[in-house]
């Protein structure tokens, strides 16, 4: 079968399954269950009122790509022309383009293991080949252009910061990183999905160091926005035209109702208290994890601790389901992103508030004996 290469997203079938208890402890699914500035609400019924139902163009509202550019301007003082960016069906849509626009069939993407599990993915869909290399926390869980050298690679996709391991890239491994692929003709894909919820670390885009390179960021992770699925894409100036084409043919447009909410998700001030927020949850969860699991480092960003569950089991997938059945945690095996000893982690998700993660950590603790 062409698809035969392609593995099933395993945390979706662990939430379809945690369904089945009441009880059900959330620790699985990379989801924020805060609500996005009210401002989102009142713009999204303002386009409910003025029936704002049909298409946009492609590249999508030119008052939203507009605030986009700006952003970055404020964010990273990079200047963006608004042609540059395209408003994509989550992020999901903006892989697509990216792949599409860098790489050619079997031609190959660099991607590390362990990775988001939608890249390999959406590789094999496209035919591409994905190329893993093995990071861990030696190298503080960031390729390094030393895992580039002597790899048959025409693109290379990093993400920062980075699911599963919640790691931030360094501004100076990013910057080499763009330096080694631009010298080498290789493209750079950066996944900034999660930039925003940054802790004590600030988050460098790869837009700072070079021109030459496709970011990638949406709203449903910072902006609180997942069932809206709406992201976007940058690219290089003069490919702007071909990735509008590619939309076209793709998806036509990305959804017009998300686009007029997200007009007003650039709300600083309310912003700021989601990112303390998930840090508080961070800093409860990592203290308490570290008590039951060995964490390798603690995480800088996005909303997830890779715990090392090795002294328990040597199987991610059968203990995920051990938990899950016996005392009602759902959680996501290591094996979902990669090959690189992901039969020794499991992934937590911080996407819910510390109460219900107590309970979740007095049942961990009481099956595994270490009530205190």
């Amino acid at each position: 079968m062409r698809y035969k290469n392609m593995s099933s997203f395993i945390v979706m079938d662990i939430v379809r399954d945690s369904l089945k208890y009441e009880d059900t402890i959330h620790f699985e699914i990379g989801q924020p269950d805060l609500n996005p500035s009210p401002k989102v609400k009142k713009s999204l019924q303002k386009a409910l009122d003025e029936d704002r139902f049909s298409y946009t163009e492609s590249l999508g509202l030119l008052e939203l790509r507009e605030k986009i550019a700006k952003h970055y301007k404020r964010t990273y003082n990079v200047d963006i022309d608004p042609k540059q960016v395209l408003l994509t069906p989550g992020t999901s849509g903006a892989f697509l383009v990216a792949y599409t626009l860098t790489l050619k069939h079997k031609e190959k993407l660099g991607l590390s293991d362990p990775s988001y599990p939608c890249y390999k993915n959406f590789a094999h869909m496209l035919d591409i080949d994905p190329v893993f290399m093995q990071i861990d926390k030696t190298c503080e869980y960031q390729l390094k252009p030393e895992h580039l050298e002597n790899k048959d690679i025409n693109a290379v996709q990093i993400s920062s910061p980075s699911n599963p391991t919640g790691n931030i890239y360094s501004e100076e491994n990013l910057k080499n990183l763009v330096e080694y692929c631009d010298k080498n003709d290789i493209a750079f894909i950066s996944d900034e999905l999660y930039h925003g919820l940054v802790y004590e670390k600030e988050a460098a885009s790869a837009l700072q160091f070079s021109d030459n390179v496709f970011v990638i960021n949406g709203f449903s992770k910072y902006y609180c926005m997942p069932g809206l699925r709406l992201g976007w894409i940058i690219v290089p100036k003069e490919l702007s035209r071909q990735a509008e084409i590619i939309a076209q043919n793709l998806f036509i447009s990305a959804p017009t109702l998300s686009q007029y909410a997200a007009l007003e998700a650039f709300d600083y001030e309310y912003l700021d208290g989601i990112k303390e927020k998930f840090k508080q949850r961070r800093d409860y969860l990592y203290k308490e994890l570290s008590e039951i699991f060995e964490i390798d480092a603690k995480p800088d960003g996005a909303f997830y601790i890779w715990a090392n569950i090795s002294k328990y089991s040597d199987d991610s997938f059968a203990f995920a389901k051990e938990l899950l059945e016996n005392i009602h945690i759902a959680t996501t095996p290591g094996i979902d992103f990669g090959k690189n000893k992901g039969k020794e982690y499991l992934r937590f998700a911080y996407t819910r508030d510390i109460e219900h993660m107590k309970e979740g950590i007095k049942r961990l603790k009481d099956y595994l004996k270490m009530d205190k």
